[in-house]
């Protein structure tokens, strides 16, 4: 394949094909499909949930994802041409991948993205689903072989696989540079572009956080004011942040460890600019929750800025705050740090 650009004189500049594998690693593939997965599946986004997944057999996936579907997506990496094996591979990490709950799929979520969000709210987020209701995590599994050069024997035995009902994918990519190095790569199903559409579990690889300023370096004026606000309502009340990869959680001590309260967020996360409660936090750490819970919910949606978000409550931050509606909200917020603390932790 001949590939080339057009400068603004009409002159075609040649980008020719280069070996992936001589000027990368293959932590570098993974980094640019984690970093891009809506563009390299056709049919829509690939929500990545964990790099580097530890097995049950000491071996490690590349990337899991989900589909929108709540169906897994099993990753296999190769920055240059396929080996045999790769397929055994995959179908090792798909027979793990094959028994996990969403618990589990959840905490590997969680060790990935480094926040506390629930993955279902995520994932509803994400891929703006109206049906979330009707998503069932981990039904079935899709296999992706990603390589420079997928060999015959490979695609071969995907295709057999496929007839017998494996949902496998292969794909090829190809690398190129011009003369002043720009890079440029193309994709292209070779397998599958037809219809594309209980252990510890650990990962070694995780998004980078944010922190304090990054955070409100990223947030609006409207988000600002409010997260002055809460700073200054955190520091009195003995609460604390926890941030990961976009957003914070919003942090009680308790004598077991803490509980979140809140989450926040940044107007360029897929939750957008805003304020989640964390009600499913209260409900596993500590006793009497449902009370506790009820009362949280009630003066939230009394107060009109709070939306149900599944079985939370979010407030998008997306006008000015009005500073009486901050000050009920920390009200509310004393009142059920009181509730918590008067209550002993669950076992």
């Amino acid at each position: 394949m001949k590939l080339f650009t057009v400068d603004n004189n009409g002159k075609l500049i040649h980008y020719k094909e280069h070996s992936f594998g001589l000027d990368n690693k293959e932590s570098d593939l993974e980094m640019i499909l984690e970093n891009n997965p809506e563009n390299f599946f056709d049919d829509g986004k690939i929500l990545i949930i964990g790099r580097q997944v530890l097995t049950n057999l000491g071996s490690w996936i590349d990337l899991l994802g989900l589909d929108r579907f709540g169906n897994t997506v099993v990753i296999e990496l190769k920055r240059g041409k396929s080996p045999r094996e790769t397929v055994s591979q995959l179908i090792e990490y798909a027979s793990f991948v094959d028994n996990l709950d969403y618990e589990q799929l959840n905490g590997i979520f969680h060790d990935y993205i480094g926040e506390e969000s629930s993955l279902d709210i995520y994932h509803h987020e994400h891929f703006d689903s109206k049906d979330i209701e009707n998503v069932a995590f981990n039904k079935a599994s899709k296999l992706v072989i990603v390589a420079q050069d997928i060999t015959l024997s490979i695609k071969q035995t995907a295709l057999y696989l496929r007839k017998k009902g494996i949902d496998i994918y292969c794909m090829e990519f190809k690398y190129f540079l011009n003369y002043a190095s720009e890079k440029m790569i193309t994709i292209d199903f070779v397998v599958g572009d037809d219809t594309f559409i209980r252990s510890e579990i650990k990962s070694i690889s995780q998004l980078p956080k944010v922190d304090e300023k990054k955070f409100i370096d990223a947030l609006d004026n409207n988000g600002k004011s409010l997260f002055d606000l809460l700073l200054g309502f955190a520091k009195t009340n003995g609460l604390f942040f926890r941030w990961g990869s976009k957003g914070f959680s919003l942090n009680l001590p308790i004598s077991d460890g803490f509980v979140g309260l809140l989450f926040g967020y940044p107007p360029d996360s897929v939750f957008k600019q805003s304020l989640y409660t964390g009600f499913e936090e209260i409900r596993k750490k500590v006793n009497n929750s449902d009370l506790i819970i009820s009362y949280f919910r009630n003066e939230l949606e009394k107060s009109g800025n709070f939306i149900s978000a599944k079985s939370n409550l979010k407030w998008i931050i997306d006008r000015p705050v009005d500073k009486s509606d901050v000050d009920n909200l920390f009200s509310t917020l004393q009142l059920v740090i009181k509730k918590i603390q008067e209550n002993e932790l669950s076992e």
